[in-house]
């Protein structure tokens, strides 16, 4: 059986530890290699917490605990670990040909859009566009299952792999149009669409929408034409989605819900 690969951190702590001890060095410096390669990431994850979401009034400390808690550096590549905790986009897939870039929302933008769901630990969550996994890591702690649903295959099978490393044993990961949502699976307590839409148009005229939540069910994600949006929230009130806006939120587009071009003549 093939054993897991070692993460960079590791795998520079091991370099290390390799050349003390043909230096001579003792297994108790060795040790202590190891032990600060992983406590520089905890350190970044509790600076994180700290510094970007409890003074941007994050106070559901069930959130708090979560992100201090889930690896992002293990849900990003290589070259990213070391920024991995600071507060912007990171990339999970570059652009390929017609298919565009795609990007993990920041920690202070995930967390506020978590929080302005209002994730109870009953709910069923769909996370849309939910990358290499984080998201749905991340919720996993928050909810009681949680379904993540990811447009590209590639990325989807990173996401099923790195959530069962990282003990989210209640989340699933899924590929599919992420325009379309997964009626199958629902309706829904919370649907999460990670990151951005252009067109409000897109969620409170589609009734496909509507019908994946619970009476009661939240649906949360960033409106806007440009990088800058407005965090929405709709709520299922029978046939109706009621809108509450939020604050403003810097996310990528979601692919799919590009607005279609306009040609004029």
């Amino acid at each position: 059986m093939r054993g897991r690969e070692a993460r960079p951190e590791m795998q520079r702590a091991e370099v290390r530890v390799l050349c003390q001890c043909r230096s001579g060095a003792t297994h108790e410096d060795a040790a202590k290699i190891m032990r600060d390669a992983m406590q520089d990431f905890s350190t970044q994850r509790r600076n994180m917490v700290d510094s970007q979401l409890r003074p941007n009034d994050i106070t559901d400390y069930r959130i708090l605990t979560a992100m201090g808690e889930v690896p992002r550096e293990a849900f990003v590549s290589a070259s990213l670990r070391p920024i991995a905790y600071m507060d912007k986009e990171l990339v999970v897939r570059e652009r390929l040909g017609a298919l565009p870039e795609r990007a993990m929302l920041s920690p202070m933008t995930f967390a506020q859009l978590v929080q302005f769901a209002d994730v109870q630990p009953s709910d069923l969550v769909l996370d849309v566009g939910c990358g290499t996994g984080y998201s749905v890591a991340v919720l996993a702690r928050l909810a009681e299952s949680v379904l993540g649903l990811e447009g590209d295959d590639a990325l989807a099978e990173r996401a099923s792999k790195e959530i069962a490393e990282h003990g989210a044993d209640t989340a699933a990961i899924v590929s599919g149009d992420l325009t379309a949502g997964c009626p199958e699976q629902g309706p829904f307590d919370v649907i999460v669409l990670e990151g951005r839409v252009p067109d409000i148009a897109a969620i409170a005229a589609d009734t496909g929408w509507r019908d994946q939540l619970k009476e009661g069910g939240r649906l949360v994600t960033v409106v806007g034409a440009q990088a800058m949006g407005e965090a929405v929230r709709f709520v299922r009130r029978g046939d109706a989605l009621l809108r509450t806006s939020g604050f403003d939120a810097t996310a990528p587009l979601l692919p799919g819900f590009e607005k279609p071009a306009v040609f004029s003549f």
